[in-house]
């Protein structure tokens, strides 16, 4: 006896988009809700790609960040990432077409993604950690010494400190994204492996919480969040790099609120937050 009311999975309809011609097919049964949409969970959770997508535009308009961020927000509009130098993506799109093979596309993302993370994660440490860029109380000893321009050891102590304030929380950004990468990926395989034994589990369950055992949709979910966070990251990494850490900083209250990084004097719910 079921204690959970539940709603049985209608049976598969003949789709709008027949016949299929695509190199993959996901775990998700195809045209069960509605015959215009072959997978409604997978199309419905990239909805947060668009709205992700939108905020991010519109935060890089109000708050004066570099345009190529807006163009990484672009790419989200699209689904695509838009970091990637066009050549590349050209080369990895028409070698993957001719291979017909997905693992070669997963494959190229995660690599190209690999690479441009650690690639700004070097960036961050050697611009903010005071003792890779010189700026430890020795080393503005050393420059006195050498008579070359220094700052009071007030001011360098507070620069100090508020780097590697920006830092930690940058880490924990990073870690953050990386995590929800990771789920994202980890649970995507499972529904590739176990498809059969899961799709069995959803008709067993029922909708809606069939809904939760789409493993698909919870890695657009994850990977949307994350890679949100990444650009959130490399806006806010940009500034330091730039030297306007008192003019920008990071908003971001909770774990749960999706972060921004704001002009230091803008406001949020009327009151000024400002995180480093």
């Amino acid at each position: 006896m079921r204690l959970i009311p539940f709603i049985p999975y209608p049976p598969a309809k003949d789709g709008f988009w027949e016949p299929v011609t695509s190199t993959l097919n996901w775990c998700e049964e195809d045209y069960y809700a509605t015959k215009y949409a072959a997978e409604i969970i997978n199309t419905l959770t990239n909805l947060l790609f668009m709205l992700l997508g939108v905020q991010g535009i519109l935060s890089c308009r109000r708050h004066g960040h570099d345009s190529i961020f807006q163009i990484a927000y672009y790419g989200y509009l699209l689904n695509l990432l838009g970091a990637f130098l066009a050549g590349l993506a050209i080369f990895i799109t028409l070698y993957y077409h001719y291979l017909q093979d997905p693992l070669f596309h997963q494959n190229a993302y995660a690599l190209l993604t690999t690479v441009v993370v650690l690639r700004s994660m070097y960036t961050m440490e050697v611009t903010l950690r005071p003792s890779l860029r010189h700026t430890t109380e020795e080393d503005r000893l050393a420059r006195q010494k050498q008579g070359l321009p220094v700052l009071s050891k007030e001011q360098q102590q507070y620069e100090n400190a508020r780097d590697l304030k920006n830092l930690n929380l940058m880490w924990f950004m990073v870690a953050y994204g990386l995590g929800m990468f990771l789920g994202g990926f980890g649970i995507w395989n499972l529904d590739n492996h176990f498809c059969t034994k899961i799709r069995g589990w959803r008709r067993e369950v029922g909708l809606p919480w069939g809904i939760f055992l789409e493993g698909h949709g919870w890695w657009h979910l994850m990977t949307g969040i994350g890679a949100y966070l990444y650009i959130v990251w490399g806006i806010w990494l940009r500034h330091c790099l730039n030297k306007r850490q008192e003019e920008y900083h990071l908003w971001w209250p909770h774990i749960w609120n999706i972060p921004e990084v704001i002009r230091t004097s803008s406001t949020m719910n009327g009151s000024a937050k400002k995180s480093n």
